[in-house]
């Protein structure tokens, strides 16, 4: 019968993915890696940094005992309002970016006109120094401020009067923000390590509608624009809350390795791949790290390292500048080129009743980071064998879920001698690793030519210089225990069968005599043994009685 010729065959490994020779950069990486750093130096720390809601979103930064306002197209300073008694610790724009209202170290808020640079107000009531200032989302009218009395404060701004004081805190007041759909209510952090969620519409102050426990000093707060979650930053970690839930912890971001100082929110642009109009958190730290964190999957998209230890951090509605500002006065300002379809200016004609006088009210679309917007999820196209493009793909494609891969056997790289061996060259092998001086390989080439029937015929086909060789390694490995059996036997043929070649040779004669001497030594050294086993053995036995 004749046998069955059976196919050679390749192993086949289900579900094994390749390994990129270097780490792909996702598009969001790259979108973050555009923007290009200017320095701006100062001369004291940056403890707040805040954006306009409008165009063309100039920002402001509160250093020493000023503002500074920078423009946000040529990362220059373009005013200073300096009317403050003590450092000023907190900015906020009002929604039509026309007043800003800031806070210092004496106690005292105030509020200016931006295109004057007028105090408008000076509200005093805080008898400690004030952490925070916020003008609500969408109200132009009220003003909210805390400090280091741990109370919060509700304004009146143009009677300058306190509507509302709140005395839930038992320790420093740090931070606060307002909800981006409802301006009566607000949270506010502190070091306390609580977040309560407040109601102005409720006539106990001493009673807030909902109490976080954040686990260390509370740092920052801030509202997600999916209205019912909030970010709070305090020791090494960013918490999510959702108010909905009734304060849930949803997830705990611990990449810092040191205090969060500051967090912001702010949409990726629109020419970043998939990741595009998606809501981002921005969190910075003493350990100098800036990190971006996708609250959607999770996990942090983006880190970048500076210098000096970061106190504050913000991003323009229209995602074209970041600013950052660190505790020795430096501004790291970021500017990126956005296009020309990214922005859509759609202009809204108001009457005003009882006259004719109409205004156009310029509105950017999707530029206000407070903007409720859903997390779009753009899925990206399957290509499938019904596209040309399928059978065009090359080796650097990387295999889907359902494929297999053939995987060839690697190539076995073979020694001098292996290949000696698959050539039947026997005397030439083993003449080969003689000289390698590796007793592994020898002994195994050794075992192989016996297996074989051909170790006798080489040694006997030896010339005097190889076979001089021969008896260095009996001479140097025949007293080796796992090598002995093998060559104590080889050695007896050896001086057998090269009787007449070794008393023609002084040179080998003297091999022998080493040989026999090793050999003798050996002998005594095992008769030592079995003595001192005698006398041990007696020992062992009684011990064991007993």
């Amino acid at each position: 019968m004749e046998e069955t010729k059976v196919a050679k065959s390749f192993p086949v490994k289900p579900n094994l993915k390749t390994k990129p020779r270097t780490p792909k950069q996702t598009s969001e990486s790259k979108y973050w890696s555009s923007f290009k750093n200017k320095q701006i130096p100062k001369l004291l720390s940056i403890p707040s940094i805040t954006f306009s809601p409008t165009p063309p979103h100039s920002f402001v930064a509160a250093n020493s005992t000023s503002l500074s306002i920078f423009s946000s197209q040529t990362l220059s300073q373009t005013t200073t309002i300096s009317s403050f008694p003590d450092v000023v610790s907190s900015v906020s724009f009002r929604s039509d970016a026309r007043l800003i209202a800031a806070s210092d170290l004496s106690g005292l808020v105030q509020v200016f006109d931006v295109n004057e640079r007028n105090t408008l107000r000076r509200l005093r009531s805080h008898n400690r120094p004030v952490r925070f200032v916020h003008y609500p989302h969408h109200d132009k009218l009220h003003l909210i401020s805390g400090g280091d009395d741990a109370l919060v404060k509700y304004w009146d701004v143009a009677e300058g009067t306190v509507i509302h004081e709140f005395h839930g805190h038992k320790d420093y007041v740090r931070c606060g923000d307002s909800s981006p759909v409802n301006s009566d209510t607000f949270v506010t952090g502190s070091y306390d390590h609580l977040v309560k969620l407040w109601d102005v519409r409720v006539r106990d102050s001493s009673k807030s509608a909902m109490d976080f426990n954040h686990g260390c000093p509370v740092e920052d707060v801030v509202f997600l624009p999916s209205r019912g979650i909030i970010a709070t930053a305090g020791g090494n970690s960013v918490k999510l809350w959702d108010l909905i839930g009734g304060g849930k912890l949803l997830y705990s971001m611990e990449s810092h390795n040191k205090t969060v100082t500051s967090i912001c929110v702010g949409r990726v642009g629109k020419d970043s791949g998939d990741e595009s109009n998606q809501y981002r958190i921005m969190s910075v730290g003493l350990d100098g790290y800036f990190k971006v964190f996708d609250y959607g999957s999770m996990k942090v998209t983006y880190s970048m390292r500076f210098p000096a230890p970061l106190l504050s951090v913000g991003y323009s509605p229209d995602c074209s500048t970041r600013v950052i500002g660190t505790s020795n006065g430096i501004i790291y300002a970021a500017k990126r080129k956005i296009k020309g379809t990214e922005i859509k200016e759609t202009e809204i004609e108001e009457t005003e009743i009882g006259g004719t006088e109409k205004r156009k009210i310029k509105k950017a679309e999707d530029s206000a980071f407070w903007r409720i917007r859903p997390v779009e999820s753009n899925e990206k196209r399957v290509l499938t064998s019904n596209y040309y493009r399928y059978f065009q793909r090359g080796q650097g494609e990387k295999p889907s879920e359902g494929d297999y891969l053939v995987m060839r056997p690697k190539k076995v790289k073979l020694t001098a001698h292996d290949k000696l061996l698959n050539k039947f060259r026997h005397g030439e092998a083993l003449v080969c690793v003689l000289e390698g001086k590796n007793p592994g390989y020898v002994v195994a080439v050794m075992e192989e030519l016996v297996s074989r029937k051909k170790l006798l015929r080489c040694v006997s086909d030896l010339d005097l210089v190889n076979l001089e060789l021969l008896l260095a390694f009996l001479h140097k490995y025949c007293t080796v225990p796992k090598y002995s059996r093998l060559l104590l036997g080889l050695a007896n043929k050896v001086v057998e069968i090269r009787a007449d070649d070794i008393r023609a040779s002084e040179v080998l004669k003297q091999h022998i005599r080493n040989l026999k001497s090793t050999v003798e030594a050996e002998i005594r050294i095992q008769q030592s043994l079995q003595e001192i086993q005698g006398i041990i053995s007696p020992l062992l036995r009684i011990a064991g009685r007993r």
